[in-house]
């Protein structure tokens, strides 16, 4: 009988020390990402810009939620970049329309679409999370509800833009080019010194897209999701293809079973080739890109093709880095 007991008290202490060291690793984890803290990732060229107006606020101890606010708003502001807020590209009727989404650590969410005459789509977003009960407004309303918020309205088509879209009038033929900004986004992901992710995706979509398009800018695990508990994710390229597949989810899932960030973007664009094999479709016209960031403050990229980079920003530095990808 004693040894008995002897052998459940060894037992048991055995099953609480088993169930109990995950739970202290998982601790550890979570309070080890502080000294890879702050980064952030963004997609892209124009990432390198956009993760130095992030830092602005991530280096001085503020929130990764107001860096990637900041950060993508650098972008929309210019009308030099052609796929992103002022100066996007338009539809074929010729109106610019905005997508965008926002995430912070608490799975707080807020998105907008086919939103026209703002300049800040992502900040109409957060203000749809912080002020409203709702996750997402569309179109007119989502005007109405800016302009109630305070938003100005502008005329998003510049002259460039116009100009372009009168050129292709001419034949009207639809061809998105591979790695090509025009149909491209800035999607943003941050880690602050306090161990907290959030991201953020802003776009104008497929440049002379149908009228009501909608990409995978604005959807909650599609164009972007974090988890803090694991990592936060963001996606660019052909929208359709990240929404078959609910990428940004994907990866963050991906991560959650083990694989590591860029390990976690592979097995998406994986999923997603398989797809376009499925449906018998080629790939040569689609580019798919994801950035991934872990709680450890570990991060990667893949892409479907070559061509896709990243930017990287830390208190090591500013990088771009060539993304990984499975086809050339």
């Amino acid at each position: 009988m004693l040894a008995r007991r002897t052998l459940l008290k060894t037992g048991a202490s055995a099953i609480l020390a088993w169930f109990g060291k995950p739970l202290a690793a998982l601790a550890s984890n979570v309070n080890s990402s502080k000294k890879n803290a702050p980064l952030v990732l963004s997609t892209w060229n124009f990432g390198l810009k956009a993760n130095e107006a992030a830092w602005q606020i991530l280096g001085n101890n503020g929130t990764a939620l107001d860096a990637v606010e900041q950060g993508v708003k650098l972008v929309e502001a210019d009308p030099e970049e052609r796929s992103v807020g002022y100066g996007g590209r338009p539809d074929r009727d010729g109106n610019v329309t905005l997508d965008a989404c926002i995430m912070d650590h608490e799975a707080n969410i807020g998105a907008v679409a086919y939103l026209q005459h703002i300049k800040h789509p992502i900040s109409v977003a957060r203000a749809i999370m912080e002020k409203t009960p709702h996750v997402m407004l569309v179109g007119d309303g989502a005007l109405k509800f800016a302009l109630e918020t305070g938003f100005k309205k502008e005329n998003l088509l510049v002259e460039a833009s116009e100009k372009e879209w009168k050129e292709w009038l001419k034949t009207s033929q639809y061809k998105p080019v591979v790695n090509i900004e025009n149909h491209d986004t800035i999607g943003m992901i941050a880690l602050d010194a306090n161990g907290n992710l959030s991201g953020a995706c802003t776009t104008s979509g497929m440049a002379f897209k149908m009228a009501g398009r909608l990409g995978d800018s604005s959807i909650i695990g599609a164009g972007l999701y974090v988890d803090n508990e694991v990592g936060a994710v963001t996606a660019t390229g052909h929208g359709e293809e990240v929404i078959r597949v609910v990428g940004s989810h994907l990866v963050v899932e991906m991560m959650r079973q083990g694989k590591s960030p860029e390990q976690a973007c592979k097995a998406a664009v994986e999923l997603i080739k398989r797809k376009f094999d499925l449906r018998k479709k080629q790939t040569k016209d689609t580019q798919i890109g994801f950035i991934a960031i872990n709680n450890q403050g570990e991060y990667g990229a893949f892409a479907l093709r070559k061509g896709f980079s990243y930017a990287v920003k830390n208190n090591k530095g500013s990088s771009l880095i060539d993304a990984p990808y499975l086809l050339d």
